[in-house]
């Protein structure tokens, strides 16, 4: 005998007090995406690969996926060799040589192309 999934996603919705709204919210979906996945219309097919995941590596939902910290970018962005410096934390060459002053004006004026 053949059988198709039925979501359970309706249930342990109202189970937990949700609307569908407050699960759309807290999932990160639309509201009519969280109807279709509890009638069955779309979403089903991926939770079952899922599952069928889980099954042939057992282990759970959770496991599948590591979050990992993704490094912030600075606040703002060097403009000069001197930030750059500054951002290092290393010191400046104690004079200013004619290719520090060249690469600065490279750097500005890459800086001004790019506003």
């Amino acid at each position: 005998m053949k059988r198709k999934a039925k979501p359970n996603i309706a249930f342990l919705r109202e189970k937990a007090g949700l609307t569908q709204l407050e699960l759309s919210r807290l999932v990160g979906v639309t509201e009519s995406t969280i109807q279709n996945w509890e009638s069955g219309r779309t979403g089903t097919e991926q939770i079952e690969r899922i599952i069928k995941f889980c099954k042939a590596l057992n282990c759970q939902v959770e496991d599948l996926i590591e979050y990992v910290n993704i490094p912030q970018e600075p606040a703002t962005k060097p403009s000069s060799l001197s930030d750059i410096h500054n951002m290092l934390g290393t010191d400046e060459p104690s004079s200013t040589s004619s290719l520090d002053t060249q690469a600065d004006t490279t750097l500005q004026e890459s800086r001004l192309k790019g506003r």
